[in-house]
């Protein structure tokens, strides 16, 4: 179920569409697959905020291609990860110094599949934070569930727990840096199912709400996005809800001409939707 309060002008806050491509494309690839998101966002007309975040090997020749570029749409280049110390013997790692020094302007942070196969906890979220921020990067903050405690009904016990660690010690003054994505880990990868819209518009309420406890008035600068098995078949109906700010997608977005079409569409029915109830039951 979806808010009844419809939000003044000056609350809304803009879409935020990203895509990770996790361990997948060359340098060649992603620098191709970014000349031709470049060319669309010179002159389309979309109101959204748009973001790649490629491996590590492809960072800096895809920042490049938007270096100096006027778009229309406002394209981010971001890093899948970072560790929280700025240089160190830290093998195999890379500091949020070497992300700005790419020309990266955004990270991702304690993705599911981090924290489930690569040690990540909620303490090292949490210092990762701090330290994107420290040096002026946007963050992409994942929080969610695995299917034992959806299972168990404590989802909204778990995802609170997770976001208040992560913030532990950001000032509010940080938020318009912050974008908390919702991604249930039983959404995401191959064998992932979307989930309901009012299920996530419930919980992006339930979070939203935690930042307000946290923050007062200034936890509306922050966006809250989803993400677990988004496709051009499911984005219209993300977009109908209007405590979800956008969406984070996966592999059906590595195709360019796809990740283009999801935005298109986002947006095409965020327009038309509006985000009153009534408008939405109109648009559906």
């Amino acid at each position: 179920m979806t808010s009844s309060v419809k939000q003044p002008a000056s609350a809304r806050r803009r879409p935020w569409l990203g895509t990770s491509w996790k361990m997948n494309k060359t340098v060649g690839e992603a620098v191709d697959y970014a000349r031709v998101l470049a060319q669309w966002a010179q002159t389309a007309h979309v109101d959204a905020s748009v973001a790649i975040l490629p491996p590590y090997t492809a960072l800096a020749p895809v920042a490049s291609v938007f270096q100096s570029l006027v778009t229309r749409v406002p394209v981010q280049v971001g890093a899948q990860n970072m560790h929280w110390e700025d240089a160190g013997p830290h093998t195999g790692e890379i500091s949020p110094v070497m992300v700005r020094d790419s020309g990266a302007s955004v990270v991702e942070i304690g993705h599911f599949e981090r924290r489930s196969a690569c040690g990540e906890t909620d303490a090292t979220v949490n210092q990762k934070v701090l330290a994107a921020l420290r040096h002026s990067l946007s963050v992409v903050l994942c929080v969610g569930e695995d299917d034992a405690t959806r299972d168990y009904g404590v989802v909204r016990e778990f995802v609170g727990m997770q976001l208040k660690i992560a913030l532990r010690g950001v000032a509010a003054t940080s938020l318009g840096q912050l974008i908390v994505a919702y991604e249930p880990g039983w959404a995401i990868g191959n064998s992932g199912t979307s989930a309901p819209t009012e299920d996530v518009a419930d919980i992006h309420r339930y979070l939203r709400g935690v930042l307000t406890s946290l923050y007062g008035t200034h936890a509306a600068q922050a966006r809250i996005i989803y993400g677990g098995s988004v496709s051009q078949q499911t984005a219209p109906r993300y977009a109908m809800a209007p405590e979800i700010d956008g969406l984070f997608i996966g592999r059906a977005a590595w195709d360019v001409a796809d990740f283009i079409r999801i935005i298109e569409a986002f947006c095409a029915t965020r327009a038309r939707c509006g985000d009153s109830t009534a408008e939405v039951a109109e648009c559906q």
